[in-house]
């Protein structure tokens, strides 16, 4: 099986490299091209994941259409056969992994929802029984439902690690009234799209968003609702008090964890199975919340 790692594309300008995806110029918008690279703890792995980036895409593809009444998102145009003449000839790196999108001014924040108190926020809320600016009530248990979502906004670093930020902070860095619709925003869309997942036998435990401006209007931009933004278990299988079944990018930093790699050194190459049994989680994904067998020629 083929994977993709870097893409280039030629007469055409790279504008950046992120750790997944590659943005290109597209005329008045943005060509993003999603790769099956995958990073961990702020590495990019020397592992490629089969189908990652097809399935990043069409995950968020799905959303972003799902979640249209709700809120305007920086799609274009997703159809490899409408892309413009000079991505004609790279189709085979292109189809089913890639989008034109709008040109945003992107706000270098990153919206995390939490519905359900597990990662970093269990971490916070046993050394200061806080998660973010909510103080909460002493006793609750491992991966336990919060009564409401709660919003925890972190920096979008370039490099190295993001970093959390007060609801206060944030107001004093973008605005009050930006701050206050975005969070209203993010918590709305983890309503909906958990209503949905629920439906389909899915907990969206967290996730996170991003947004960019255009003309006034505040846009939905980059991936939503994906193995590699999100939490994902199992329904059927949640109990509070325990580790949960997940199928998403945790199994492989519990896999790294248990390794002999320090996290201070370049990462290693995965074994094939945890590569395989990586992407056989994304797919699972996919399958459950689009509601279709995946195919790798979309």
């Amino acid at each position: 099986m083929k994977t993709i790692g870097n893409i280039e594309i030629k007469g055409v300008k790279k504008l950046k490299t992120g750790k997944v995806r590659e943005v290109f110029e597209a005329g008045e918008n943005l060509l993003i091209v999603t790769t099956d690279r995958i990073s961990a703890f702020d590495y990019i792995l020397p592992s490629l994941i089969p189908y990652k980036g097809i399935l990043l895409n069409q995950i968020s593809l799905f959303w972003f259409n799902y979640l249209n009444k709700k809120t305007e998102n920086h799609i274009v145009e997703s159809d490899f056969d409408k892309f413009p003449e000079e991505f004609k000839n790279y189709e085979e790196i292109l189809r089913g992994r890639s989008a034109i999108v709008k040109k945003l001014d992107i706000i270098p924040l990153e919206c995390i929802v939490r519905g359900y108190i597990t990662g970093s926020a269990w971490n916070e809320y046993l050394e200061t029984g806080r998660v973010g600016d909510e103080v909460l009530p002493s006793g609750l248990e491992f991966c336990a439902k919060f009564p409401e979502p709660i919003f925890t906004p972190t920096t979008k670093e370039s490099e190295g690690h993001d970093m959390p930020l007060s609801f206060r902070e944030a107001e004093s860095r973008f605005g009050k009234e930006l701050m206050e619709m975005i969070k209203n925003k993010s918590i709305d869309i983890y309503k909906s799209a958990s209503e949905h997942a629920l439906n389909k036998g899915i907990i969206i435990a967290d996730t996170k968003f991003e947004f960019g401006i255009l003309n006034g209007s505040i846009i939905l931009a980059d991936e939503v609702l994906t193995p590699d933004s999100s939490r994902f278990w199992f329904k059927d299988d949640y109990k509070v008090g325990k580790s949960q079944k997940s199928f998403d990018k945790q199994f492989l930093r519990d896999y790294l964890m248990s390794s002999s790699w320090d996290r201070n050194s370049a990462p290693p190459e995965l074994p094939e199975e945890i590569i395989l049994k990586t992407s056989d989680r994304y797919i699972t994904a996919y399958e459950n919340l689009v509601g279709k067998k995946f195919n790798a020629v979309i």
